[in-house]
């Protein structure tokens, strides 16, 4: 059995669903704007079915946010390991519940605006995520 008790590294289950959770919420993000903002495969990628699977993907990636904050998110703190990429991460991904709340909730005239927030941040956090997962610090 693997050591899992280094400081900062996640168990493979929590890894998995930490993947899982970012990288489907940022790929049905990511057809979503294709389809409906830029018109690509407008009638498939630009639907309400797409749009909803990106909210249920959402929903899967901020539970597995809350899964890392205790633990990983601490220790990355303490170690200062990858300290850039994690923590802009957590602030991307903040700006990205508020402002996917406001799409939701807001008010209809700051609407358009929010769009165009919400998917540059959801390409800001997804270019970090990988980031994040692949570089070392040496």
């Amino acid at each position: 059995m693997k050591n899992t008790n280094r400081l900062g590294k996640m168990p493979a289950w929590q890894k998995h669903f930490v993947q899982i959770g970012m990288l489907s919420c940022s790929l049905t993000g990511t057809a979503y704007l294709l389809g409906h903002e830029f018109h690509i495969e407008r009638a498939i990628l630009g639907t309400h079915p797409v749009l909803a699977c990106h909210g249920i993907a959402a929903i899967l990636a901020t539970i597995a946010l809350g899964s890392v904050l205790p633990f990983h998110l601490k220790a990355g703190l303490k170690s200062k390991r990858k300290l850039w990429s994690g923590l802009s991460q957590l602030a991307f991904l903040a700006a990205l519940l508020v402002s996917g709340a406001l799409l939701y909730y807001g008010p209809e005239e700051i609407r358009d605006g929010v769009i165009a927030t919400h998917w540059m941040l959801g390409i800001a956090f997804f270019s970090i995520f990988l980031l994040h997962g692949v570089y070392s610090k040496k």
